[in-house]
């Protein structure tokens, strides 16, 4: 199994750092570009909603930490800060996504990217942190 971390401050300027550890360990799982597209989305998406709703909106400041492994079914990329707790699954799926953007409201997008770019989207809130989970299945036996 193969594993990384990265800790970058809880700042939309670590937004980019982010997302180039998660295009490299998208690479290093040999994921297609589709699927690795998808989960950058996904995770850039949620690192966005931590720093703005979970720390700058709050006044609070803290680090995120962005961590990979690489199993033979699967890469796993989880992040863990200590913003305020919101569990996305408590957050409802957009039921308006046909409707014109200039006739819907701003924002809720994020936790449904997060569930669409990925096989399984996880959280949960232990010990003062929270922890979200992007989990994407591997294609079998990768060249």
């Amino acid at each position: 199994m193969t594993t990384d971390t990265l800790t970058v401050p809880g700042s939309l300027e670590s937004l980019k750092a982010v997302r180039d550890f998660v295009k490299r360990a998208a690479g290093e799982a040999q994921l297609d570009k589709q699927s690795a597209y998808r989960l950058v989305l996904a995770v850039d998406e949620i690192v966005a909603n931590i720093v703005i709703h979970g720390y700058d909106e709050a006044g609070l400041h803290g680090d995120i930490e962005v961590g990979f492994s690489i199993a033979p079914d699967r890469l796993r990329i989880d992040l863990f800060d200590r913003a305020l707790p919101y569990d996305p699954n408590l957050h409802r799926t957009p039921d308006n996504l046909d409707e014109p953007l200039e006739n819907r409201p701003i924002g809720g997008l994020g936790v449904y990217l997060a569930r669409q770019g990925t096989d399984d989207f996880q959280y949960e809130h232990v010990d003062g942190r929270n922890h979200n989970a992007f989990i994407v299945k591997r294609p079998p036996n990768p060249a």
